[in-house]
């Protein structure tokens, strides 16, 4: 057995000091070529995307009781009957989110330019559409100030 230890330790030695060999018809590869042959690679694209957007938080939209209905209504006559004036508020909605259930409170400020009763949207001057159905508090330039 201790000569199977030396001559297993002797294995190389016809070749250890002999140079490597080079191609003639592949030139060398360059060192940075050659390091990310080795490198890490993502074996599951876009898990880690996955996994951000599932940890994401949304609210969910509360329904409004009775008399917050009715004080909203209030306002949004007042802002009618004010429109030409494009009198000032602070608006805070609901938006759903595009990918997953629920969405966010968004609170946007800024001069009323029209509340079209139709679509029932209220349009704000620089041009941010809110439903109306999503309004979860409206406050006018009275109470802003």
């Amino acid at each position: 057995m201790a000569e199977d230890r030396e001559s297993a330790g002797n294995d190389y030695e016809d070749i250890i000091s002999l140079e490597r060999p080079v191609s003639r018809t592949h030139p060398p590869m360059d060192r940075a070529d050659r390091a990310a042959q080795f490198s890490p690679f993502a074996a599951l694209t876009g898990f880690e995307d996955a996994l951000r957007e599932t940890g994401r938080l949304t609210d969910f939209r509360r329904e409004l009781d009775e008399d917050e209905i009715q004080i909203l209504d209030e306002k949004l006559r007042e802002i009618r009957e004010r429109i030409r004036e494009h009198p000032r508020a602070a608006v805070t909605y609901f938006k759903p989110d595009g990918k997953k259930d629920g969405g966010a409170y968004v609170t946007v400020e800024g001069n009323v330019k029209r509340l079209d009763i139709v679509e029932g949207n209220l349009i704000m001057e620089d041009g941010t559409r809110i439903s109306v159905r999503e309004i979860a508090e409206l406050k006018t330039d009275e109470e802003i100030f």
